[in-house]
């Protein structure tokens, strides 16, 4: 008993410290701590930490690998480049610019992950926004907008969140057979949820915007006016390197998918495309890549394994057979009916504990069910649709959020909880059932015979 009990406490208590974050503590200390006691009461094993290490390593690897990609696009002026470009291709319009935001923030997802879009984008759109001196209640429909669909947009491919990379390995899932299942729906949601916050922003965003005077800096000592078509041969010369840069991550993207499909190692393939970046930036700006290592947020990878740590603490002690015995009739009466109850179930658990535990534990139930394998898999799709998109009712939900608030913070620019949820308390709950019937047809229309 006091095993059971130890476990449930160090849990509240490290989800309370991870909320809070007192004295702006940094979420990988409470979770570690959590994890310890965990480790310390006897609910996990040693046996159960080697299982645990060969499911979020790898998946860690991946995320780390493309944050490095990140950090070597910020060196070669990506993100002053791609703020310059938002502004001249924006013409003037702020609705222009209002769609040129979300796209960006999806393809970011897609080249990146979530939590790295929202490591490039929000600086971006600061750079953007600065720049068009607009007042703050106009800042917000770029902003939130942006985070929104940036983390909502890790929903179409697996490869683009730790917690979904982790999930699919206890499914036993390859990447290319979830974006395959997953792709179109989760596309089709994100396009609804671009309609739904066009509408609720509708009234805020400014039809016309004006540059300031000061420019955007795109290299060192030089510096693109978006305004004087002098400078269209430094913006010129600085596309071609840009699109070269994109075209090789987007080369190791697709990689991934290989890999996948090949059994090959897809962290392997990640790390090498890193390295790749790494040297062209040595060889090309003269920067060592020793750089890097101070500049990567090594507290993923501890904040991912520790929070699995305790999660896995909640299962032994019998969390999952909780759920199992309440959920298995549910899920075994219609494929329609497991989609969303499982769902939502995994909404509310993510905007509770935070994503990361919540599919954790809506995963491990599942496969304790004994499901066929199409049904395990497409009620698996439909807790990433809750983890990915339903978990952003909050801003607690997901580390996307609670990093571009940080961020957000750090740059002086208000969005309070109350500015955030009279907009998400309308779009996530509908965009998230949306997505889950558009998932059940799909599923219906290709694969169930």
């Amino acid at each position: 008993m006091s095993t059971v009990i130890i476990t449930i406490l160090s849990f509240i208590l490290t989800m309370v410290l991870i909320f809070l974050r007192p004295k702006n503590m940094n979420e990988a200390i409470p979770a570690t701590i959590g994890a310890i006691i965990v480790f310390l009461s006897g609910s996990v094993s040693p046996g159960d930490l080697l299982d645990i290490s060969s499911k979020v390593t790898g998946a860690a690897i991946t995320i780390i690998a493309t944050i490095v990609m990140a950090i070597v696009l910020e060196s070669f002026g990506f993100f002053k480049w791609t703020a310059a470009l938002m502004l001249k291709v924006s013409k003037g319009s702020g609705i222009r610019l209002f769609w040129y935001t979300l796209l960006l923030c999806f393809l970011m997802t897609l080249f990146f992950n979530n939590d790295g879009s929202i490591l490039i984008t929000t600086p971006i759109l600061i750079l953007i926004l600065k720049n068009l001196g607009l007042k703050n209640r106009q800042k917000i429909p770029y902003l939130l907008s942006g985070a929104l669909i940036a983390t909502a947009s890790s929903a179409p491919i697996g490869v683009s969140n730790i917690v979904n990379l982790i999930a699919l390995k206890i499914i036993g899932m390859d990447l290319y057979l979830q974006t395959e299942m997953m792709f179109v729906p989760g596309v089709l949601g994100l396009l609804f949820l671009a309609y739904l916050l066009y509408l609720v922003f509708k009234k805020d965003i400014p039809k016309e915007i004006r540059f300031h005077s000061y420019s955007i800096p795109l290299q060192k000592n030089r510096r693109y006016h978006p305004l004087q078509k002098s400078n269209d041969s430094l913006f010129q010369q600085q596309k071609k390197l840009m699109i070269y840069m994109l075209l090789f991550v987007f080369l190791v993207r697709i990689s991934l998918f290989v890999a996948s499909f090949m059994g090959i190692s897809v962290s392997l393939v990640a790390v090498l495309g890193s390295l790749v970046l790494l040297i062209w930036r040595w060889i090309y700006l003269k920067i060592n890549p020793k750089d890097v290592a101070g500049k990567i947020p090594w507290h993923i990878l501890i904040f991912a394994f520790s929070m699995y740590v305790i999660i896995f603490g909640l299962h032994n002690i019998g969390l999952t057979n909780y759920l199992l015995i309440h959920l298995k009739p549910i899920v075994n009466d219609s494929l329609f009916h497991a989609s969303i109850t499982m769902g939502i179930i995994t909404a509310v658990l993510a905007n509770i504990f935070n994503n990361h535990p919540a599919l954790m534990v809506a995963t491990l139930t599942l496969t304790e069910m004994g499901l066929d394998p199409l049904l395990l898999k497409s009620v698996y799709l439909s807790n990433i649709i809750g983890s990915d998109i339903g978990s952003l009712i909050l801003p607690i939900g997901t580390l996307a959020t609670l990093i571009w608030m940080h961020i957000l913070k750090k740059n002086h620019i208000p969005i309070s909880w109350k500015d955030y949820m009279k907009v998400t308390i309308i779009v996530i709950p509908l965009t998230m059932i949306f997505t889950l019937i558009s998932l059940y047809l799909w599923l219906l229309l290709v694969f169930v015979k």
